[in-house]
């Protein structure tokens, strides 16, 4: 049986842009992967958002995780930058309920420190939901940067240590963040294809790569 992965992220590209390059390397080395997404994004930015332009999202993402062979799509309709407005226990449940069903040895989530505070309460969720109790299937947790969210807070805190080269599968992302053609930005705005790939060069160059995803390690149990 395969390995399994499951993506918990907050808003539809915050997938694509904290581990898609990551996850595609290990699709194409046997894994299987899903995504949770658990906000419906968008609506805390204008008032006029309208249901269509929900489902276009919904449609973008669909498109974007079928690029690198995310297995299935989960999603949740918490309100986006309102997941303050709602009990963490039922937030913690979303991700039990996906969890439980997907089975996943790695989860990958957000960083506990983002400006965003949807990406703060995901985070706190994921824990919840996987204290590492004698039967937990999760064994590996990794905290994901997000551009727009991780690198505006202050102060800047997030300090990777695991490093994937994703100097084979960052055409896949990058493929993958296309199909979000509504949430894409001009450079220099950080949500944008040209910073995406500066940022996984700038990780390379850390380590001696030419492309890389970097993660803060949560916990691993070996």
């Amino acid at each position: 049986m395969s390995k399994r992965i499951l993506i918990v992220a907050a808003h539809p590209d915050d997938e694509v842009l904290g581990c898609f390059g990551t996850v595609a390397r290990l699709i194409k080395e046997g894994y299987e992967a899903y995504t949770l997404i658990l906000g419906e994004g968008k609506t805390s930015r204008e008032a006029n958002n309208s249901k269509d332009e929900l489902e276009v999202l919904n449609e973008e993402s669909q498109k974007a995780n079928a690029v690198i062979g995310i297995k299935k799509v989960y999603t949740c309709d918490f309100a986006d930058n309102r997941f303050d407005s709602v009990d963490l226990l039922d937030i913690v449940k979303a991700v039990i309920k996906v969890k439980d069903e997907v089975q996943p040895e790695i989860i990958f989530t957000h960083y506990k420190n983002d400006l965003n505070i949807d990406h703060r309460i995901t985070y706190n969720a994921v824990i919840t939901a996987t204290r590492p109790m004698e039967a937990e299937c999760v064994k590996e947790i990794y905290s994901f940067e997000v551009l727009s969210s991780t690198e505006w807070n202050y102060p800047l805190c997030f300090s990777p240590n695991t490093f994937f080269d994703i100097s084979e599968t960052l055409d896949l992302k990058l493929k993958a963040m296309r199909e979000y053609g509504s949430e894409l930005c001009p450079y220099p705005h950080p949500r944008s294809l040209e910073a995406i790939e500066l940022n996984a060069k700038y990780n390379g160059m850390r380590v001696g790569k030419k492309y890389v995803e970097a993660f803060e390690i949560v916990r691993v149990i070996k």
